[in-house]
C-alpha cells in the first residue's frame, strides 16, 4: 500500500493536500464565500439605497448586479485563507502578474474565445429555430458595470477550481489528469442544485472546466480562463438575455421570446444552451484544440532544452 501511494503522489505530498480535504476545502470556500458575500453585497445596497432612494432591488440592473457581485466573498475567503495556511501562499504567483503568461494578450484570448464558443451554441439554436430573441436596449454605463460584476463571479469560481484546487492536486498528485479531472467534477458539481439542470448540463460542465484546466496546464494562465468563462457568462446572459446556467434575469441587451423557445438537440428551455449535445460537441472540439496545441507546444519546448 505504502508503495502505491508513493506513486500516485509526489515527494512534496502532505496530508492536507489528499485530494477529498482539497476538494472540500475548495467547495467550502464556494458556498460559504457566495453567502458571506450576498449579506455583504445586501447591506451595501441596503446603506446605497438610504442614499439615493432610487436605487432598490426591485430593479432588474441593480437586482443582477448583486447577484454577479456576490461571489466577492468567496475571492475574499480564499484569498485570506491562503494568505494564513503557509503551504498555499505559492498559489498566489499563480494569480498574479509573476505568473507570465497572466498578461492583456491572454486577457483577450479568453475574451475571444469564450465569446466565440458561446455564440457558435446560441446561433445555432437560433438557425435551428429553437429560440428567438429580439433587441431590448443598451444602457453603455450599466452593461461595463454588469461585465466586471461577471467577471468577479466567474473569476471567482476559477480562482478556486483553477487556481487553488487545481494547484494543490498538481501539489499532491504525480498525474496531472487527478487535477485536471478532480477540480472539473467539482465545478461541475457546485451547479448541481441550479434551476433546470440534468446530467447533460452536469456533463458539459466539466468538460468546460476539463478546457480551462487544459488551458492552465499547457498555458500558465489563470487570467485566460477567468476571462474565458466571463466572456461566456456575459454573452449568454447579458448580451442575449439566454439562460446562464438556468439562471435568467430581466435586464439584458437582448431578450428571449419565451413563447418561441423549445427543447431540442442544441437549446434546453429550462438551462439554456449548455444542457444540449451541440454545446458538449463544440466542447469536446475546443478541448481537442487546446490539447493538440499544448502538447506540441510542450514537446517544442522538451526538444529545445
Amino acid at each position: 500500500m505504502k508503495e502505491f501511494f508513493k506513486r500516485i503522489h509526489t515527494d512534496n505530498f502532505r496530508w492536507y493536500d489528499f485530494s477529498l480535504i482539497s476538494l472540500v476545502l475548495a467547495y467550502f470556500f464556494l458556498e460559504i464565500g457566495n453567502i458571506f458575500g450576498g449579506i455583504l453585497m445586501i447591506l451595501i445596497e441596503g446603506a446605497a439605497e438610504q442614499l439615493v432612494p432610487t436605487i432598490s432591488l426591485q430593479d432588474p440592473f441593480v437586482y443582477m448586479l448583486i447577484i454577479y457581485l456576490a461571489p466577492t466573498g468567496v475571492w475574499i475567503l480564499t484569498l485570506v485563507f491562503m494568505g494564513i495556511f503557509k503551504p498555499d501562499r505559492p498559489i498566489f504567483d499563480k494569480i498574479g502578474t509573476k505568473e507570465p503568461s497572466n498578461n492583456i494578450k491572454m486577457l483577450l484570448v479568453g475574451l475571444v474565445i469564450g465569446f466565440v464558443m458561446n455564440m457558435s451554441c446560441a446561433v445555432a439554436a437560433m438557425i435551428n429555430k429553437d429560440i428567438a430573441i429580439y433587441f431590448n436596449a443598451i444602457y453603455p454605463i450599466k452593461d461595463i458595470v454588469l461585465f466586471i460584476a461577471v467577471f468577479v463571479q466567474s473569476s471567482a469560481e476559477e480562482l478556486v477550481c483553477r487556481g487553488f484546487l487545481y494547484n494543490r492536486l498538481r501539489r499532491g498528485y504525480r498525474h496531472p489528469a487527478v487535477a485536471i479531472i478532480g477540480n472539473s467534477v467539482l465545478f461541475g458539481l457546485i451547479h448541481i442544485f441550479n434551476p433546470g439542470v440534468t446530467m447533460l448540463a452536469i456533463i458539459s460542465i466539466i468538460l468546460v472546466g476539463i478546457f480551462c484546466s487544459l488551458i492552465v496546464y499547457y498555458y500558465n494562465s489563470l487570467w485566460c480562463v477567468m476571462m474565458f468563462h466571463a466572456a461566456w457568462n456575459y454573452t449568454q446572459n447579458v448580451l442575449l438575455g439566454l439562460p446562464n446556467s438556468g439562471l435568467v434575469f430581466d435586464f439584458s441587451i437582448f431578450k428571449l421570446d419565451a413563447a418561441s423557445a423549445r427543447d431540442s438537440f442544441v437549446y434546453s428551455v429550462d438551462f439554456g444552451v449548455e444542457a444540449t449535445g451541440f454545446c458538449i460537441i463544440v466542447e469536446l472540439i475546443a478541448i481537442a484544440v487546446v490539447w493538440y496545441l499544448g502538447y506540441n507546444k510542450k514537446k517544442r519546448s522538451l526538444e529545445l532544452s
